[in-house]
């Protein structure tokens, strides 16, 4: 019945691509959808030549093709032989011609991306000033960090004015001079969101001196200046929780510095108590009084040792004088005269010492042990003793 059926020989089919896969014989499987039904298409090998760019998912197209039975799985599909696109597939064709350009043009280079700052004053946003998106934003940014400042510009997102609506927006919040920048609005269809796919926005995104964070649609969108943005959040939450430091962690990394200078103060202070513990008893040794009482010391054990070598001088010249004492003693006249002897002298003082030297009638003096007398020679007589 297919077979002979004529007008399923020859048909087209206008839908959205979905489940696209290309096949490693070079064959395409997909599926043409749309909001009332389904029709699973194969484009074989052979018939490439009938589509001019590369199939992928949620591009509107028009399949020209057979209906006929696939009998392994006992179901009509739709052999494709041309797949044109439509609608917004033309929008999807010229959003790739628009992205080669502007990588060619190094607009998406890594090295202009500008990094967000971690701790905001400001908030510029740009989006309708009603709808989930700006709802989404002020929510989080308030209870991640109620101090930051939220400026909105309430730009048309949608349609012919949307454009210049939003590039207004971004000029406005430049010359607000705000810290950080997010630019979206929420999902929607690709022809919804073409206005952030427009050169001019993108444009504006790459000159502006403020850091951007792109915020469209749903994750799975894609639009132009989420590659030329410095940063692309998948929605607005979660580009909110991008731009917007937590407070509670602003406070703990607060606290962490705090407790990590007071450790490293301590620290300090112990390290610089033993340096100054360290120099007070270096200067204990080098101050002039120590030097002083170290001297004075010193003096006193050098006068301690004068004294004492002193005494043994003493006590050894005492000792000496003893010995000379007691020789003199045994060589004294006195000890003589208390022995019994006497000395004789004449007038002349002379030691009488022999009977040559007295006569007669001559007086002489004569010292015993207890004085002096004076005596006169009546008579000489000469011995043999003492001849010398």
């Amino acid at each position: 019945m297919f077979t002979q059926d004529y007008l399923l020989q020859s048909l087209f089919v206008r839908g959205e691509v979905s489940n696209c896969k290309y096949h490693s014989s070079g064959h395409i499987y997909f599926t043409l959808k749309d909001e009332k039904g389904t029709v699973s298409c194969v484009m074989f090998a052979g018939q490439r030549a009938g589509l001019s760019f590369r199939l992928a998912e949620g591009q509107q197209v028009v399949v020209g093709g057979t209906v006929d039975v696939y009998e392994r799985d006992g179901k009509y599909q739709l052999y494709a032989r041309q797949i044109i696109l439509d609608g917004a597939g033309l929008l999807y064709e010229k959003f790739e011609q628009l992205k080669t350009e502007l990588a060619e043009c190094g607009m998406f280079a890594q090295e202009y991306k500008r990094p967000i700052p971690k701790y905001i004053k400001t908030l510029g946003v740009v989006t309708a000033d009603t709808g989930a998106a700006v709802r989404d934003i002020i929510q989080i940014a308030n209870r991640r960090n109620p101090y930051v400042q939220i400026i909105l510009y309430p730009a048309i997102v949608q349609g012919e004015a949307a454009a210049e609506s939003i590039v207004q927006g971004i000029h406005a919040l430049e010359r607000q001079n705000v810290d950080v920048m997010i630019v979206g609005r929420g999902g929607g269809s690709i022809e919804d969101l073409w206005a952030f796919n427009e050169r001019v926005v993108a444009q504006a995104v790459f000159d502006c001196s403020i850091p951007i964070i792109s915020a469209v649609g749903h994750e799975t969108d894609t639009t132009i200046i989420d590659y030329v943005s410095d940063l692309r959040a998948p929605t607005p939450s979660a580009a909110a929780e991008l731009a917007v430091t937590d407070i509670r962690d602003i406070l703990g990394s607060i606290e962490g510095y705090r407790e990590e200078l007071l450790r490293l103060m301590q620290r300090k202070l112990s390290t610089e108590r033993e340096r100054l513990s360290n120099y007070s008893m270096r200067l204990k040794y080098c101050s002039p009084a120590a030097r002083i009482r170290d001297r004075r010391q010193y003096s006193l054990r050098l006068e301690e040792q004068m004294q004492a070598a002193m005494n043994q001088i003493l006590q050894r010249k005492r000792h000496q004088l003893d010995l000379y004492v007691e020789r003199m003693r045994g060589l004294s006249p006195l000890e003589k005269l208390s022995s019994g002897f006497s000395y004789v002298e004449d007038q002349e003082k002379r030691n009488v010492r022999s009977v040559d030297q007295v006569h007669i009638g001559q007086e002489l003096t004569v010292r015993v042990r207890d004085g002096v007398f004076r005596a006169q020679v009546t008579e000489v007589k000469k011995t043999g003793i003492g001849k010398n």
